[in-house]
């Protein structure tokens, strides 16, 4: 899993990448929580994500928010890590130009900047959102939301009320078109601890669905 640098707004950014073995493979990036709460791409959470969609063939990308590990820079609000996002991802469509297929996935609040970061770029086909902080940042934006894509979380989620989640879910979920898959997964927490297995799990089975039921999403040999 190489480490790599890449040319932020910022300064340096840190990440790991996997290349997809296919040619062409669809492409995956990958976010991490809140940089000011130990969040970095190294986290259990986002690694559970990134295998997900390596071991499908993807070509992934997980990186550190500005001011993170040996990212440069400082913590911006959310701004300044929604530009990092969208450096990382020039990044991985630069080494993967003809990839057929991108996918988002973001982990609290990088589930937020994920989700700004779709509605900014076109070309984002999906979306996987982990515990997203739907009652501590706006989610609003998200009028429409462009794409279909899984939302999961945990019932005992000591940060983040059910209720705030599964109302974002109903507001996406009345957009034509938009088909959210919203699952629980019981006994876990925020960040998923001792249940990452039961994550991987949920997270495999949609995207496997994902790529059988949608024809712009091409199935990649595992």
């Amino acid at each position: 899993m190489p480490e790599v640098l890449i040319n932020g707004p910022a300064g340096r950014l840190e990440g790991r990448y996997t290349h997809g073995k296919q040619p062409n493979a669809p492409v995956a990036l990958l976010l991490h929580p809140h940089p000011q709460h130990n969040g970095t791409m190294n986290n259990k959470v986002v690694f559970t994500l990134f295998q997900s969609f390596t071991k499908r063939g993807y070509s992934a990308l997980r990186f550190n928010f500005r001011g993170v590990g040996r990212s440069q820079g400082t913590y911006d609000k959310g701004e300044g890590e929604l530009a990092d996002a969208a450096a990382a991802l020039d990044w991985l469509q630069t080494y993967n130009p003809n990839a057929p297929v991108c996918w988002i996935g973001g982990v609290s609040f990088g589930a937020w900047i994920g989700m700004q970061l779709l509605m900014r770029r076109p070309e984002i086909d999906g979306f996987v959102s982990v515990s997203p902080p739907a009652n501590l940042f706006d989610f609003s934006f998200l009028a429409p939301c462009p794409s279909s894509g899984l939302i999961i979380h945990g019932d005992r989620d000591e940060l983040v009320p059910s209720a705030s989640v599964t109302k974002l879910v109903t507001k996406l979920s009345h957009q034509k078109d938009i088909h959210i898959d919203h699952r629980v997964v019981p006994g876990a927490n925020h960040f998923f601890v001792n249940r990452t297995d039961e994550l991987a799990v949920q997270v495999d089975d949609y995207l496997g669905k994902a790529v059988g039921s949608s024809p712009t999403i091409p199935a990649v040999a595992e």
